[in-house]
């Protein structure tokens, strides 16, 4: 057995032997699902009541706001038009409500378009703001129209709305945000490979400063070579992470199989559902929900899970070598900060131009050739995949990455091999670079 297997064996083993290892593979997919469940049980619950006075001097508006407290929202809503103004200002200093709504009495509708106030403590959110420039324009909008002599209630049967459905050109009914559930499938696996690069690269960081403070490093490269080491170091790490997600693909997919059959849903790619079950499934939340679920296993799951599995190692590949250089080039974590900047922007940076790109343009230049820039490509690829990507442009992408990879690992080296045995001496960047020169 080769000596850099000799090292990735001993780091597989090393890592995976971890106690917290083995908690956090089968724990984390549960602590996921709590977090959602948590996170949906807080968005369900509703707020506290806000009250709401309103002084209407017009006699106009008051009981289109009133009107609405019957649906038990945030707001309620108390006419005190007959309260001195004064008064009610008072109370809203004293917090007793939490604002006031002063309309002033015009004679000219035009006039209350700037004449209104809403009066607090503490600025309003947009969309309350907004609601109630809703309301009041509504009620100025058939005032205009009824002193214009038109019919109202003829104008609001007059109204239309439209519901598009959606059709593939196949024949088979689709369904709506289908472009969110991919931008999300592919986003939830680029930010767990982002999450995963920095998590285990400063393992490997912290690995290479531990053994290089406890001049452990010493007698290990008497034996091995410090090129020999750093590759086992990361490819050793790089297993015991693809394990993980292994074991956590498995379950996902397992639960999203187990959902399928509670749903009852066909899955596979020549699953088919009729029209008339498709047209139920419109009213019913059953229906929607295979509908959904059917959308899902007609994903590219395959080339999402590989292509999580490709660009996992290659990402890792690259950015550990970064992490890697780093550790042998300090002597403690604290110094590694100056460093660590620059290595976690260009993963940031994809996850930015991923959501706010790639769901908008799959296809479109930047999110293209953003999924060729090695430093990005491991991301934004992962989140264009979903919505199909021609198998040229995948390779070029991976080519580029693992060609990058290995220019990288090679002056990555040699600042490993001068950094490994520098002790006491905190590296600047021009150093850095002399290193690469020797």
């Amino acid at each position: 057995m080769s000596i850099i297997s000799l090292i990735i064996k001993r780091e597989f083993i090393a890592k995976v032997r971890n106690k917290s290892f083995i908690v956090m593979t089968f724990l984390s997919p549960l602590l996921f699902v709590g977090i959602a469940a948590f996170v949906g049980y807080l968005s369900s619950m509703k707020a506290d009541t806000k009250r709401i006075a309103i002084h209407d001097e017009s006699g106009l508006f008051a009981k289109e706001f009133t009107s609405q407290n019957a649906k038990k929202g945030e707001y309620k809503y108390l006419d005190l038009s007959q309260i001195d103004l004064k008064f009610l200002k008072d109370s809203i200093t004293n917090e007793n409500y939490e604002g006031l709504l002063y309309i002033p009495n015009e004679s000219n509708s035009k006039d209350f378009e700037n004449k209104i106030q809403f009066i607090s403590n503490e600025s309003p959110s947009i969309s309350f703001i907004e609601s109630v420039q809703d309301v009041i324009a509504k009620k100025l909008t058939k005032t205009n129209l009824e002193k214009a002599h038109l019919d109202t209630l003829a104008i609001k049967n007059a109204e239309s709305k439209v519901n598009i459905s959606l059709t593939k050109a196949s024949g088979e009914e689709s369904v709506k945000g289908l472009n969110e559930i991919k931008i999300g499938i592919g986003g939830a696996f680029g930010y767990l490979i982002m999450m995963f690069i920095i998590i285990y690269g400063n393992m490997v960081m912290r690995s290479v400063i531990e053994e290089k403070t406890n001049r452990i490093v010493e007698i290990i490269i008497s034996s091995v070579k410090p090129f020999q080491l750093m590759m086992g170091k990361i490819v050793g790490t790089a297993l015991a992470g693809l394990l993980q997600f292994i074991i956590w693909a498995v379950i996902g997919l397992s639960l999203m199989f187990a959902a399928s059959i509670f749903f009852g849903v066909n899955v596979g790619p020549t699953a088919r559902i009729s029209p008339e079950l498709m047209h139920t499934a419109q009213q019913e939340f059953a229906g929607t929900a295979q509908m959904y679920i059917k959308e899902l296993w007609n994903l590219p799951i395959a080339s999402i899970l590989i292509g999580f599995v490709i660009y996992f190692i290659g990402g890792y590949f690259l950015y550990s070598s970064f992490y890697a250089a780093i550790g042998a080039a300090v002597d403690n974590q604290t110094d590694s900060q100056q460093f660590l900047l620059p290595i976690i922007m260009p993963l940031m940076l994809s996850v930015y131009i991923g959501f706010f790109t790639v769901i908008n343009d799959p296809h479109g230049t930047i999110a293209v050739v953003f999924s060729m820039i090695p430093l990005t490509s491991p991301i934004v690829m992962l989140m264009r995949i979903p919505f199909g990507v021609p198998w040229w442009q995948i390779v070029i992408s991976i080519t580029l990455l693992f060609g990058t990879f290995f220019s990288v690992v090679w002056f990555a080296a040699k600042i490993y091999r001068v950094g490994i045995l520098m002790y006491g001496k905190k590296p600047t960047w021009n150093e850095l670079y002399r290193w690469l020169k020797y």
